[in-house]
């Protein structure tokens, strides 16, 4: 994997970028000091002795006094599992002070970019309680199969109304999901949709990175209008058997 991605996966867990490109170099290399990590990365001493410090601040690196001070790169999976330990009690706190938010009507969200589109679908996923009916392309189904899964386990009916590009590579994730109801439709593009427990909408375009937009409401009228195009689609698939799971 490139350092430029790795270095902003760093940064993920709190590291500034000029902490994770010295963390990469000390941890490829051992311990070592600022000025043998200067000359190796190519940065001016001082900003790799302040890189150093603040690895050893945030946990990701360890100090031992020798003729001068060397650090050591703490291994990646003690580091991002103490960072992952350390936000849970920082979310238990919040979810039990937060002050209560006023109640009002549901409105209109738009959520952008790949990512924030697929961590809402997932969310949506995991609070289900009864139904999830979910329209896309088999290629993005695939990408929530781990929630899928979990909906099953649950006992949540879960709807799919799919397109399939290549019924070779899809068949081994249709089997596995097998308590699912997919009914194949026509191509729907980077075009999705899902609807959970008859309440909330999710409906926009996915693959498209950062100028992917969808639109995500509780106003029942809306449901209401999503929920019936998505019978109307299903029933006419059903008028043809053959192509429907």
């Amino acid at each position: 994997m490139e350092d430029k991605k790795l270095t902003e996966h760093l940064t993920s867990f709190g590291l500034t970028g000029q902490e994770a490109i010295v963390y990469l170099e000390l941890f490829r290399s051992g311990t070592s000091n600022g000025y043998e990590l200067a000359k190796r990365i190519g940065i001016s001493r001082s900003n790799v002795y302040k890189a150093l410090e603040g690895l050893a601040e945030k946990g990701a690196a360890y100090t031992s006094e020798d003729t001068s001070r060397k650090y050591t790169a703490v291994e990646l999976e003690e580091f991002c599992q103490n960072k992952i330990r350390s936000l849970m009690k920082k979310k238990e706190f919040l979810m039990e002070h937060i002050p209560k938010g006023r109640e009002g009507a549901e409105g209109y969200i738009t959520i952008v970019s790949d990512e924030n589109i697929k961590n809402k679908i997932r969310n949506m996923l995991v609070k289900a309680k009864q139904r999830v009916y979910l329209s896309m392309s088999i290629y993005y189904l695939q990408q929530f199969e781990a929630e899928l899964q979990e909906l099953i386990v649950r006992g949540i009916k879960v709807v799919a109304l799919i397109s399939v590009s290549d019924e070779a590579d899809s068949q081994k994730f249709l089997n596995n999901m097998a308590r699912i109801k997919v009914y194949v439709t026509t191509d729907k593009k980077n075009q999705i949709g899902i609807i959970t427990d008859s309440r909330h909408v999710l409906t926009g375009e996915l693959g498209k990175g950062r100028e992917s937009t969808c639109l995500y409401t509780g106003q029942r009228n809306f449901v209401q209008v999503f929920k019936d195009s998505m019978k109307n689609e299903i029933r006419l698939l059903e008028c043809n058997p053959g192509m429907n799971k």
